[in-house]
């Protein structure tokens, strides 16, 4: 079982198969391994994942049980609530037959969890000091980096081949540029390392152009190679985290558009979303159709280089290592350097109401398609990056625009 979670995505990387993913999570033991056991069963390449509950996310243990013993139903499994004991029987088979599993939560303050998976005999986790911090909780920046510091002490002395993927690359969904989305997952990354977490995967959101997207993963590849050197890595892609189309054939065709970007791209995983998301919970058969879907739709592509994707690559690997760079000169320690860039701009999240976010910068998505910035506010970025000065806040009505572009489109079938 040791490392079992890297090796065997360095195995599935090595026979050329992208690794699946769902998004899955129950309230009650049963229906969580019976989900478990539904994805382990599938003939493709798959994971399992333990998404927690909102109660969990926000440190409350017993209002989840209150919520059962109602006959409630839960958006997560509460696996710190749920007895030890219990919690070990459910993973025992998967154990055994070497299925990896991920525990994925939203939670700033995150030693709990990370305790209990740890005595649960899990090792693999998602999440940063930003990423679930400024979009989930109104805990101040310097007080995540802190609780993740402890965090990843935990899981690096409880474990010996810990792995937490950054969700750095999946800010606010969709309306992030990609400089930035790389800039955060690469700098929680090496957070991550420094605090002696020796295996790390860095995320990256499927965005509102292809190009574009190739062009970003091309970038953060080679970055997370220089930056993250003699450190246990990969990339891992999310079907896209924004408003998702509401016809099944807008859904289906996004879906398997988002498997083939992570493959063409050389990626190793992708999390991936389901036909009914923008319309209800997903059943356990919702996802095992999505993660079938999205690894047939990877079967039929090879990785390869894409001439269109050539000046995003250039502009956003320019951007990026501007934007690393900047805050790692501010404090060679990554979480002293993430709180100060933030306080003085250099990192900045558009449309992120977050106290300790700037909230200068913002963005437009242009003719082509592609996510630009609109305003960079005190980003250390070209004046060309944006406009720096214009008027160039958007509107309601220009923000729900950009908000439904994707949907939209996929709806209207003009992929």
């Amino acid at each position: 079982m040791a490392g079992h979670f890297q090796s065997f995505i360095k195995q599935a990387r090595r026979e050329g198969r992208l690794v699946v993913q769902p998004r899955m999570g129950f309230g009650r033991i049963e229906e969580m391994g019976a989900g478990l056991a539904a994805v382990a069963a599938l003939p493709c390449t798959a994971i399992g994942t333990i998404t927690l509950d909102s109660y969990t996310r926000v440190g409350d243990y017993l209002s989840p049980l209150d919520n059962l013993a109602r006959g409630d139903k839960l958006n997560g499994f509460p696996i710190v609530s749920k007895s030890l004991e219990s919690v070990r029987t459910m993973l025992a088979p998967f154990h055994q037959a070497n299925f990896p599993i991920q525990v994925r939560h939203g939670t700033a303050r995150p030693q709990e969890v990370f305790r209990r998976l740890v005595e649960v005999g899990l090792e693999a986790t998602e999440g940063g000091p930003v990423s679930y911090c400024l979009p989930y909780s109104r805990v101040s920046l310097r007080e995540a980096v802190l609780a993740w510091e402890a965090s990843c002490h935990i899981l690096a002395g409880g474990s010996r081949h810990g792995h937490i993927e950054s969700f750095g690359g999946c800010m606010l969904g969709q309306l992030c540029p990609p400089s930035m989305l790389l800039a955060i997952t690469l700098l929680e990354a090496l957070f991550f390392v420094r605090h002696g977490v020796e295996s790390v995967s860095l995320s990256y959101a499927q965005g509102t152009l292809a190009a574009q997207d190739l062009g970003a993963l091309r970038a953060l590849r080679e970055l997370a190679a220089q930056y993250l050197a003699g450190t246990e890595w990969h990339v891992v892609v999310y079907t896209y985290m924004g408003v998702f189309p509401g016809t099944a054939q807008g859904a289906s065709a996004l879906i398997r558009d988002s498997a083939r970007l992570a493959r063409r791209a050389g990626c190793e995983r992708l999390i991936v979303k389901t036909v009914t998301e923008s319309r209800q919970i997903p059943t356990v058969q919702d996802n095992l159709d999505a993660l079938m879907r999205a690894a047939q739709a990877a079967s039929d592509v090879e990785p390869g280089h894409d001439p269109s994707s050539q000046p995003y690559y250039e502009e956003i690997s320019q951007e990026a290592r501007a934007l690393v760079d900047a805050a790692l000169n501010l404090d060679p320690d990554p979480g002293k350097a993430l709180v100060r860039a933030f306080e003085r701009g250099l990192l900045d999240v558009p449309y992120c109401l977050h106290a300790d976010n700037p909230g200068k910068a913002t963005t437009r998505i242009d003719s082509a398609g592609a996510l630009r910035w609109a305003s960079t506010g005190a980003l250390p970025l070209p004046r060309s990056s944006g406009d720096n000065g214009r008027a160039n806040a958007s509107t309601s009505a220009e923000l729900l625009k950009m908000l439904g572009y994707l949907s939209n489109r996929y709806d209207q079938h003009l992929q």
